[in-house]
Order: C-alpha cells, then structure tokens, then sequence
C-alpha cells in the first residue's frame, strides 16, 4: 500500500503501518465487488433512460412478506430524537457533541471538502474526542468538551461508493474512499466506543441497491472479525437519498438486519437523483425550482410515508430530513419566518412517526427537541407506532409531475449563485457553508445544476420572465450573478474561476455527469 498524500503533523498517528494494513485487507477483499456495483449503476440507468422504470422487486418478494426484524437499538442510539450533522473540524467536532443533540453525523462525506488534510485530520479529530484530549480556541474563546455524559453518540458518515481516495493506493489502484473513511475509524475508534459503553455507528451515503447494502454488510462482518470485534456491534442507519432506493427500503433494512440502525429520509440528494435517473424522460418528471418542491409534495410524501412504515414494521429507527437553517443574531424577522418553518417541519415529521430528526446548527437543536418532546414525553422512540394505515405504490412514489410550484428567473439566479458559491468554497477546503441563512452542502450543488442541466434540456419558459431556459441564458446569468458576487466580501478570483468551469461543465454539458464531485475531486490536489 502506498500513500501518496503529505504526511502533515501527527498523520503518523492515524496512519500507521497496522491501520494501513487493515485498510488494504478490506480493499484487497472487497475492491473488485465495489466496481461491479458501480457499474451495475450504469446498466440500470441505461435501462432507465430507454424508457424503463422503477418497481419493487419481484425477486425480492419473499423478504417483503417475510417475517423478521432487524437487531435492537444499541448503546447510544436508542434515543435519537435530535440530530445535528456536519463536518469533523476541531470546532464542529466539539460544538455537534456539545450541542445537546443525542446523536452527531460526523460527516467524511457532502459536508466535508475532501482535501487529504480534511480527511486525515477528520480521523484524528475524533480520536481525540474520544481520549478527551481535543481542544480549539478561536478569537480568544476556548472550546472544550462537557462530560461524557452529556455528549451527542458519534455516527461517522464514509463517502460514498463511487467516490476513491486518490492519495492512498493499493496495488497501484486508488482506495475506495468509503472504505477507507470506514477502516481508518473502526480501526482507530472501535474498541475506544466500546470500553465508552457504546459502538462504532455509521451513516451509508447514496447506496441503490439491497446489493450494495450487503456489500456493505459482508465489509462489516469481515472488520469485525480481522479486529476481534462481537459480530453485531456495528450499526448503520442508511440514508434513503436515491430514487432505486426508496423502492428497495425493505431489502436494504434485511441485508443490514444484525448491524441496522435505521434509515433517513435524505431530502436534497433524493431530488437530485429523481432527476439524473430520469433526466432523458421529459416533462413527466420535471421539478419545479428547489424551494419550491416541500415534503408535501405527493411523491416526497410517499416516499416519508412509506419510509415510516417500513422502519417501524421492522423495528428500525426512521430519521427525518434536514433543517438547514442557520439562525441570524441581526435579522428578527428572518429568523422568526424560518424557525416557524422549521417548527412546521418537525411537527409533521414527529406526528408521521419519525423517531428524530436533523439540524445542521446547534440553535436548532432546542426547537426540534423540544417538538419531539412533545410527542415522545420520555420514551425514547416511536416504534411502536406501526403505520399500518400507510400503502404506498410505485406509482405514488413516481409521481412526480404532480409536484406543484413554478420555474422562476428568480429561482434560476438562485440555483446558480449558491451553486458557484459553493463549489468555491469546496474547492478551498469547505463542504458545509452558509449560504443566505442556509447551511449548505454537496447535496446543494447537485440539484442546483441538475435542476438547470433538465431546463434546458426540455425547453422550459420562466414563469416570471417569459425566457426561455436555454445555455445562453445560463452563461449570461452565471457572469452577471458572478459579478454580483465579486462585487462582495470574500471573493477568491481563483477559486471562482474553478467554480464557474466546473459548474459550466455539470449544468450545460450535454451529457450529464453522475457526481459533480468526482471531476471536482479530479482538479484537488
């Protein structure tokens, strides 16, 4: 194994000899599989761009009619009616345990740029938190955990299967960065959760497929097993974020059932997949402009519905979406209309059955437990509300021209300001960024290009405007929102440089780009 990122400071400490072995092992053994399902990808999308669709699986049938269960919560996640998620810098690392939230999604993955630094100093980070011996002061004020009882439990999200990490190779082929994500933190962190009265917990980014959560499963199996760990003590929640997905919920909750946790409803990242499977299908799965597609639009409500009733049926935890505001100490106002609206969103997720939820701030964390409070008092979840009054069919989860709302000029402006905003920022080093009072991560970028890319493509009209959405319009809009934002605090002509080419690459290019992270992560060091 050969690791070809700089050895920074202390990088030694994570990346030692044994942990780089036990990296390898799980690459050597699983590597092959990984690529198969990725291109098991491919063949399916190619199957949907010639006219196929989704459907439960016939073949799957027996495992949704079977009866079974997946394990019981374990230490730490029993209770997870708040969540707070975001990258592992020093500060979020010890804000998000601070926080009051009872769980931390500590984010390798869209809330993280990932730069060598970040990824390697991320896993030190944790470490660290868990020896109590983290600290971090900025602008005079000193960072320190509280005790350990009134941490967040640590969830580690890896990055996704399609993704490698160019600066370690084995056998001369990059590692798969989830793989390597999940080693280094198991290898290091495993048996110090453990001896905490805890686990190794992990949140699953952009699976598709029952078959690539048992990837996952046999990689959890054989971990366990090369590092004398119980067989069980790894649980995951997987993040329902891709259109296959909602369609498999059940298969995915059975391939896991001894290491499962759950599953989460991922807003962003499932509309940005509603699109790309379906991106050559015409109108009857165009979206209207981001803001304007809520949860109760018909198929995201089928989509929670059925997300709900399945955990429950089998005795896995469903987590609700992002609140991704960030609250304003200037403006009253704004934060009065945007925390009303994310009281509304907890309230509804908390009356369909949801065991939690997530922010993407520590201010947020009061609201959304306080709304979950109200429903759970002190029980620590709503399993026992079955849902068996919720039937969902394909068709409603297909329902996508149903969704209401408009194609604004406004809306555009919007989806390419915050797009190169913040592909600038995650080409500096930032994944997770503020961006008009919205927390931001990839998931952002994606459908604000996406949404673009599907314009075009169908000759769309503005609403407001009359125009046509056409590569012209975008360019034109992308210099004059660029200007706008040259014209303003902390603008990096480099950085937007890149932004704009990348952007211009993923929205206006005739073919659609699977990840817009993947060229990205190309021009990083």
């Amino acid at each position: 194994m050969e690791i070809t990122g700089p050895m920074l400071d202390r990088f030694d400490e994570i990346l030692t000899p044994e942990a780089l072995a036990f990296v390898a092992a799980l690459q050597r053994e699983f590597g092959a599989r990984r690529l198969e399902l990725l291109e098991a990808r491919q063949a399916r999308q190619a199957e949907l761009s010639a006219g196929g669709s989704l459907d439960f699986l016939a073949e799957t049938k027996g495992v949704r009619e079977g009866d079974w269960k997946v394990a019981p919560p374990a230490p730490g996640l029993e209770d997870r009616r708040v969540e707070i998620t975001g990258p592992v810098d020093k500060k979020m690392t010890i804000n998000a345990l601070n926080s009051g939230a009872k769980v931390w999604l500590a984010d390798f993955e869209d809330a993280n740029s990932p730069l060598w630094e970040n990824c390697v100093s991320g896993h030190l980070n944790l470490r660290d938190a868990l020896d109590r011996t983290i600290d971090f002061e900025s602008g005079g004020k000193a960072y320190a955990l509280k005790p350990d009882g009134e941490l967040a439990t640590v969830v580690v999200r890896p990055r996704g299967w399609h993704l490698d990490e160019k600066h370690a190779e084995v056998d001369g082929r990059p590692v798969s960065g989830s793989l390597f994500d999940f080693a280094l933190y198991f290898f290091h962190c495993a048996q110090r959760q453990i001896d905490k009265g805890k686990g190794p917990y992990f949140y699953l980014p952009k699976i598709e497929s029952h078959l690539e959560a048992r990837l996952w499963n046999d990689v959890f199996t054989r971990a366990q097993e090369l590092l004398g760990v119980p067989h069980g003590t790894i649980r995951a929640t997987v993040l329902i974020e891709t259109y296959p997905a909602a369609f498999e919920m059940e298969e995915i909750l059975y391939e896991l059932r001894d290491h499962s946790a759950g599953l989460n409803a991922g807003r962003w990242d499932y509309l940005f997949s509603v699109i790309k499977k379906f991106r050559t299908r015409g109108r009857e799965f165009l979206l209207p402009e981001r803001n304007a597609v809520t949860m109760t639009a018909p198929f995201m409500r089928a989509y929670t519905e059925l997300l709900v009733r399945t955990c429950h049926k089998r005795g896995a935890h469903a987590i609700g979406g992002m609140a991704a505001f960030i609250p304003s100490r200037r403006d009253a106002e704004v934060n009065a209309v945007a925390l009303e609206k994310v009281r509304a969103d907890k309230t509804r997720e908390s009356g369909d059955g949801f065991d939690g939820s997530w922010v993407a701030h520590p201010d947020l964390v009061p609201i959304c437990r306080e709304v979950f409070d109200g429903v759970l008092g002190s029980r620590p979840n709503q399993l026992d509300r079955l849902r068996e009054d919720v039937s969902v069919s394909a068709a409603e989860l297909l329902a996508v021209s149903e969704t209401p709302g408009e194609i604004t000029e406004t809306g555009l402006r919007n989806n390419v300001d915050v797009a190169l905003r913040y592909l600038a920022a995650w080409m500096g080093g930032l994944g997770a960024v503020a961006i008009h009072n919205l927390m931001e991560d990839a998931a952002t970028a994606e459908i604000s290009r996406s949404q673009i890319w599907q314009w075009i493509h169908n000759d769309i009209t503005l609403a407001d405007t009359g125009a046509q959405v056409t590569k012209e319009l975008v360019e034109q809009i992308i210099t004059e929102e660029l200007d706008k934002i040259a014209a303003g605090p902390g603008y990096d002509e480099k950085l937007f440089a890149q932004a704009t080419a990348l952007f211009k690459e993923v929205a206006l290019d005739d073919d659609f780009a699977d990840f817009l992270t993947l060229p990205a992560y190309a021009q990083m060091p």
